[in-house]
């Protein structure tokens, strides 16, 4: 059986970490390229020193070199650097999966249109748990579609540099699309001051940064009398790697497009 050739962006990173690690421990993937931001520590070493287990690819930011002949590139970077890596897996032909958060409209029409040409599963969380959670909300808020106010409280580490999480809006999206709502239009992403009476047509964010919170995402639905509440907590990064792998198995089997996670978990 042929191995998936699988290349790291941002190698050093919590998730490059993991990802390696993990890319190491599996028999159908094996490392193909490690790529890391200039001034890396790492630099021109053995990627496999990070996880304590040499495996012949040097850590680079030579992104062309590092991309030739592999198959999948996956991404958990910035948005900035996810383009720049986007610009080249088109040119070479290279699938990638994209766990970058942080990407305004436009940049998420670049991914759209390049994804015309190469196969690409971006997912604003990667974790199988969380997307299952993005299912029970779909259901929960075709059900609790009136009567019923909804906010969704996220937290993460002090270092988190986007507000609110990928996740969180993640979630928003999945909630306004099935109550026919545009969630640039109902959310709240902020209140202070007097306010005055919520708008039951709104969705609400609030937002926490603190320590090192992995990842924390509650939805509420409150209505009268009672509360309904639809949360995932992560204690490590590990599932958001896990299912990373996951979909670069998945687009070895399906042609150029762009998908989420949802599709890799056939949910839809």
């Amino acid at each position: 059986m042929n191995k998936i050739k699988i290349v790291v962006a941002g190698c050093s990173g919590r998730i490059g970490r993991i990802l390696l690690e993990n890319v190491q421990k599996s028999d159908d993937l094996i490392l193909h390229g490690a790529l890391d931001h200039t001034g890396s520590k790492l630099m021109g070493r053995d990627a496999g020193e990070i996880i304590g287990a040499p495996c012949g690819v040097k850590v680079t930011t030579d992104i062309a070199s590092a991309l030739q002949d592999a198959d999948v590139l996956i991404d958990f970077t910035r948005p900035e650097g996810t383009l720049h890596h986007l610009s080249f897996c088109q040119k070479l032909g290279i699938k990638m999966v994209i766990g970058t958060t942080g990407f305004n409209a436009e940049q998420k029409e670049q991914l759209r249109t390049a994804s015309k040409n190469i196969g690409m599963v971006f997912s604003p969380n990667m974790s199988v748990g969380v997307n299952l959670t993005f299912k029970l909300l779909e259901v929960a808020a075709g059900i609790l579609n009136q009567g019923y106010d909804i906010e969704i409280i996220e937290a993460h580490h002090r270092h988190k540099v986007d507000a609110p999480s990928g996740t969180a809006l993640g979630m928003g999206e999945v909630i306004a699309k099935t109550l026919g709502r545009n969630l640039d239009e109902c959310a709240v992403y902020g209140r202070s001051g007097v306010t005055g009476e919520r708008d039951p047509s709104t969705i609400g964010f609030a937002t926490i940064r603190g320590g090192d919170i992995v990842g924390d995402h509650t939805v509420l639905f409150a209505g009268t009398g009672e509360r309904i509440e639809i949360s995932h907590k992560a204690s490590s990064r590990i599932p958001f790697a896990l299912g990373a792998l996951r979909a670069a198995r998945f687009l070895q089997t399906h042609p150029a497009g762009m998908y989420d996670m949802q599709d890799v978990l056939r949910l839809k």
